[in-house]
């Protein structure tokens, strides 16, 4: 859960609501990266729910196109820090220093 108390799955719930989907129409668009396809709306409904999460950084972007939410807020929603910027940098001061900077905002 986040610090607002919303977690990815609620996250997700409202944005398809706000667009008037449900969860079949949005499984439907929410894309797998390996073999094609779409999720299932079941593999939806578990992730609505809390009981499963996201298993790539390819859906969490996916998730954010198509609901036009911000992957930013999904990624820290799902705990995760994507693999472009994790392997950007092996860097120990930068990460501490970036990672010190984002709680400074965070918590203003």
């Amino acid at each position: 859960m986040s610090a607002s108390g919303v977690t990815f799955g609620e996250a997700i719930s409202q944005a398809r609501k706000v667009l008037g989907l449900n969860q079949k129409r949005l499984a439907e668009r929410v894309m797998k990266e390996e073999a094609g396809g779409s999720i299932s709306p079941q593999y939806l409904n578990d992730i609505e729910h809390d009981r499963r999460s996201p298993t790539s950084d390819h859906l969490i972007r996916e998730f954010a196109t198509v609901l036009n939410v911000d992957e930013g807020y999904l990624f820290v929603l799902a705990g995760k820090i994507p693999d472009d910027l994790r392997k950007s940098t092996n860097d120990a001061e930068r990460i501490v220093a970036a990672f010190k900077k984002f709680r400074e905002i965070l918590t203003e």
